[in-house]
């Protein structure tokens, strides 16, 4: 299979969730094993020489390639959520949206300093959540090794957000 399989698999939703958007729904490659399985084999592809110590998958469809991408390296998974949603001690950074801002947090005993991370969201779009996940990895002592995407969306400014960091998108619609 292909990127460009891949790509055939998202299918484009007019008019979601406003008139005037294009909704890209992921739910398709999901739905299909044979893309599924290949989507997570190119995620992973750039990391099997030098797996992570840990994914970092951002809430919340992050989660469902986060957990495969892990499965497969071989190394741990570390959850991203939205403030609240975790039981135990966290650490928190805040970032701005169109209209307000949100609040994402990581346990604070998610990994131990010096360890190599993998950041993976579904899509990249603005960059906000991204980059609060990167400060929270950085506030722990992580370091990020680079940050996956099944899709990135090129007329946003999502790239600016993360600069400085290797950022790997399988999918660029623009």
């Amino acid at each position: 299979m292909s990127i460009a399989t891949i790509q055939a698999a998202i299918r484009d939703i007019p008019d979601f969730p406003k008139p005037g958007i294009l909704f890209k729904d992921i739910s398709p490659v999901l739905q299909d094993p044979a893309v599924f399985r290949d989507t997570i084999d190119c995620l992973c592809a750039p990391f099997l020489a030098e797996p992570p110590d840990t994914v970092v998958a951002i809430d919340a469809r992050g989660f469902i390639f986060g957990s495969a991408m892990a499965y497969k390296l071989g190394c741990g998974l570390t959850m991203v959520r939205k403030k609240g949603k975790l039981p135990w001690r966290t650490i928190a950074a805040s970032y701005d949206l169109e209209y307000g801002s949100n609040t994402v947090e990581i346990h604070a005993d998610a990994f131990t300093p010096g360890a190599r991370v993998l950041l993976v969201d579904d899509v990249l779009a603005t960059g906000g959540t991204a980059r609060a996940a990167v400060e929270l990895v950085e506030k722990l002592g992580g370091k990020v090794v680079a940050i996956c995407f099944l899709m990135e969306l090129t007329f946003l400014p999502g790239r600016d957000q993360l600069a400085g960091h290797q950022i790997v998108s399988l999918v660029k619609v623009s």
